[in-house]
């Protein structure tokens, strides 16, 4: 570990806004490790970094798995330095009216959502507790305020700000802020799935939402990024249990 420098876990760092939340963290300095459920996946994202003169680590993991979670916190303090800040970004979609959602659609949202992001910000607040500083943002979704075909990830996501709050006030006598960041539509493999799931032209989709959205364009990646880099940095001291949409206009 290079003096001084803090270490950042990003989970589903493989592509979409995991990988540029990674990224743009190893931008702003910080040594990243890239979780993803395959350490395979994690290699372009890695290779990204190490290009622009970062360090990163790729490392395989199930967020919904206990033991998995742990060997991975432990290993990124093995091998990459104390984790000082926790994104949990990784997700799933099993899209489905509510009549037709099966059990598993529903236990592989909750699991990977809100028990992966249980799990991680457990495991990696004892480091940012006994160290007195931290950062965890947790990525909810405008999908929270209701979303038709999305009972599960709506649930999910809603949850995540609950559980932001919570640990917000538990976390901060110890100098750990806990924030959300809640996209609105921001183009990823996952929004194309939605796309061919609703059997809509993706280009398509993506016009009629820059109509609907106030800054009249579509989001990126880096969009949450930047707003993830910032409530990672030391200046976000003083924010904290907030859910920040992230979305080209306001939302309720």
């Amino acid at each position: 570990m290079l003096e001084g420098q803090r270490v950042a876990i990003v989970t589903g760092a493989a592509r979409g806004i995991g990988a540029a939340t990674a990224r743009r963290l190893a931008a702003d300095g910080l040594a990243v490790a890239v979780v993803d459920i395959e350490e395979s996946a994690t290699k372009e994202t890695v290779d990204a970094i190490a290009a622009a003169g970062g360090r990163a680590l790729g490392v395989g993991a199930d967020v919904a798995d206990r033991a998995q979670v742990e060997a991975a916190v432990e290993r990124v303090a093995a091998e990459l330095g104390t984790p000082a800040v926790l994104v949990n970004n990784a997700g799933v979609l099993r899209d489905n009216l509510l009549f037709k959602m099966t059990d598993a659609d529903w236990d592989t949202v909750m699991g990977v959502h809100l028990r992966g992001a249980f799990l991680f910000s457990q495991a990696a607040q004892k480091h940012m507790v006994e160290a007195r500083w931290g950062r965890i943002v947790n990525l909810s979704s405008t999908s929270a305020l209701g979303n038709r075909g999305q009972a599960n990830y709506a649930a999910a996501k809603a949850g995540l700000q609950g559980f932001t709050k919570t640990l917000a006030i538990e976390l901060g006598p110890f100098g750990v802020t806990v924030n959300a960041v809640a996209p609105g539509f921001i183009v990823t493999d996952m929004t194309a799935a939605t796309a061919a799931r609703m059997k809509i032209d993706f280009a398509a989709m993506q016009r009629h939402a820059e109509a609907e959205i106030p800054v009249r364009r579509v989001g990126r990646p880096e969009d949450v990024a930047h707003t993830i880099s910032y409530l990672a940095s030391e200046g976000a001291s003083f924010v904290s249990g907030q859910v920040i949409y992230v979305a080209g206009g306001p939302r309720d």
